[in-house]
């Protein structure tokens, strides 16, 4: 029995630790980032969008294994319809949430119509037809200058106001930002724990085998597609609302790219993943920011390394939210 505990008890106790120093560090953040300089709110504003944006994607690319690089236009999506529901350009001055409501319903309608078309292909062909999609909704918009404004984009937009309390600094953005990244991280933890996750990882390790057991294969990628673009929908709403403005040139397709980049490299089918791979992406670059003319091969390099060293990713796909919570619970 006493061997037993020699060689167990340590790594449970090294577990414990870890979960008990990231999630401490974690919470320190959390509050301390609110009373810094403005600068830096808007930075940790800009990588909570990312990190919501990441786990967004993450629900298509990680969960049900189909690579989508045109997850921008659902970014697009939510960020336009704020921009046109709360400013002089139609005339309407729609309440926040309603707006929320609004785009999350044409950002799970985008991604219905995105997914049925591509319901058979997989692999480079549907990272192709997506990556088309993607540039095409930047294209609408660039060029339907009576509605979007075109390259000029909206401006002038209202400030985001939840029951009389207005959110128009970078800290009340920060709150707010804080409340949804942590609410749909948790329902989508749920929803990877649920049916419909297993049913997205069946198809993500075989399409063919996930419908010969009886699978819903249409429906699950369907569900994936929607539900990803709501949550990159509600993203942009926020983005829109924090900016004030917004014009094509947000949506390219390297945003695509970045937000594929930061799942790769935090780690495919993980939240905690995610949030290192946008701190990675986000944050050195603004370090880095003293050295312009290199900052951007520093960060191909850092990329290429990490890539080469752990190809799944920093963190694996095991040690998510519930290996935390076990760790420090000692279980």
């Amino acid at each position: 029995m006493s061997a037993v505990d020699t060689t167990v008890q340590p790594p449970l106790r090294a577990n414990r630790l870890l979960s008990f120093v990231v999630i401490v560090t974690a919470i320190a953040l959390i509050a301390v980032t609110p009373f810094l300089p403005n600068y830096y709110v808007r930075v940790a504003n800009g990588l909570l969008i990312y990190i919501l944006l990441g786990i967004g994607l993450n629900i298509v690319i990680g969960y049900a294994g189909l690579l989508d690089l045109g997850f921008v236009a659902f970014y697009a999506v939510g960020a336009y319809t704020y921009a046109l529901l709360a400013s002089p350009q139609l005339g309407l001055h729609l309440p926040f949430l309603l707006i929320v409501v609004i785009a999350a319903g044409v950002g799970a309608l985008t991604g219905i119509v995105l997914g049925l078309p591509v319901l058979k292909l997989r692999g480079d062909y549907l990272a192709v037809v997506t990556l088309g999609f993607g540039e095409i909704i930047r294209i609408v918009l660039n060029n339907l200058d009576w509605l979007t404004g075109g390259p000029k984009g909206i401006a002038r937009l209202d400030k985001a106001s939840i029951a009389g309390i207005e959110l128009a600094r970078p800290t009340e953005i920060y709150c707010l930002l804080i409340v949804v990244v942590l609410a749909v991280a948790f329902l989508v933890w749920r929803m990877e724990k649920s049916i419909l996750g297993k049913a997205w990882a069946a198809i993500r390790e075989d399409q063919d085998a996930a419908r010969g057991i009886g699978i819903d294969t249409t429906n699950a990628k369907l569900a994936a597609f929607a539900t990803s673009a709501t949550i990159g929908s509600i993203a942009g709403v926020i983005f829109a609302a924090s900016q004030r403005f917004v014009s094509p040139d947000s949506f390219a397709l390297q945003e695509s790219v970045l937000i594929v980049l930061m799942i790769v490299i935090g780690g495919i089918g993980n939240i905690l993943g995610i949030v290192i791979g946008a701190a990675i992406l986000i944050l050195l670059p603004e370090v880095l920011r003293e050295f312009a003319e290199w900052r951007i091969l520093f960060l191909g390099l850092l990329m290429i390394v990490l890539i080469i060293v752990r190809p799944a990713g920093i963190v694996p796909r095991a040690f998510g939210p519930e290996k935390l919570i076990r760790g420090l619970l000692g279980k």
